[in-house]
């Protein structure tokens, strides 16, 4: 099980275990083990906290989903969130193998940059489980989602993130990895606020099929404050690499 500790300019902190155990000895999808109270007071810490200072690209990202989707946060909106949370890390695990074609002889540095690879693909995969989470509680509920809405151009925004993270990662990392902290920074404080704006969700047994892979909660409202914690513990590791985003 992976640790890390992100350093940022308040000092460092620990990120935790990225894949934490269960009491029944399952494997947990979430970032860091984290109790219910633990939770309550990171939600608290997170509402609290100051949100960046979003750059224009992130500026214009928000305010594409809020003049599509509306400024209320509802579980469609945030499947829409996660699906393009996903964008940066498989778009930066894809740089990081043509990379590590081009250096193959120099064995150190390639599994340096393999390393970033193993980081990536633990960041989408626990975004993956974001995004199965929220759709088994939109069928759940009978959420009405229309396909082009819905589907299609959330993909068609996805694709273009993509590129986007791409290029700049390509170009000039910090500028990929400073987009993506936005990104999750304001992740973090929607889902925050989410819990917030739904106190019947405290009551509200969490079950899900895939409990077994993410975790067991308390309630809807403990596993939403876990899944914000879960972008802030991403957004750290984002700026801990703007000090050194390229590989070295």
């Amino acid at each position: 099980m992976r640790r890390g500790r992100a350093c940022t300019e308040e000092g460092s902190v620990d990120l935790g275990e990225n894949e934490a155990s269960n009491d029944d000895g399952g494997i947990r999808g979430a970032m860091g083990n984290l109790t219910p109270p633990e939770r309550k007071q990171e939600q608290t810490k997170t509402l609290s906290a100051q949100r960046r200072r979003y750059g224009v690209l992130a500026r214009l990202l928000f305010s594409s989903l809020d003049a599509v989707y509306g400024k209320e946060r509802s579980l469609s909106k945030f499947k829409v969130l996660e699906l393009v949370a996903r964008v940066p890390y498989q778009s930066w695990e894809q740089v990081a193998y043509i990379a590590i074609t081009h250096v193959s002889d120099r064995v150190a540095m390639a599994r340096r940059i393999h390393d970033r690879v193993l980081e990536s693909r633990s960041q989408q995969d626990n975004e993956q489980w974001h995004l199965l989470i929220l759709e088994e509680l939109i069928a759940e509920r009978g959420i009405d989602e229309t396909y082009l809405r819905y589907t299609v151009l959330p993909q068609v925004i996805a694709f273009i993130y993509y590129q986007v993270s791409a290029l700049l990662y390509v170009v000039r990392p910090s500028l990929s990895y400073r987009l993506n902290a936005d990104f999750e920074d304001h992740a973090e404080h929607e889902y925050m606020e989410l819990v917030l704006e739904h106190p019947e969700w405290e009551e509200e047994v969490f079950e899900s099929s895939i409990a077994a892979e993410y975790g067991h909660y308390e309630s809807l409202a403990d596993l939403f404050r876990q899944i914000g914690y879960d972008e802030r513990v991403h957004k750290l590791e984002s700026e801990a690499h703007l000090k050194e985003p390229r590989f070295r």
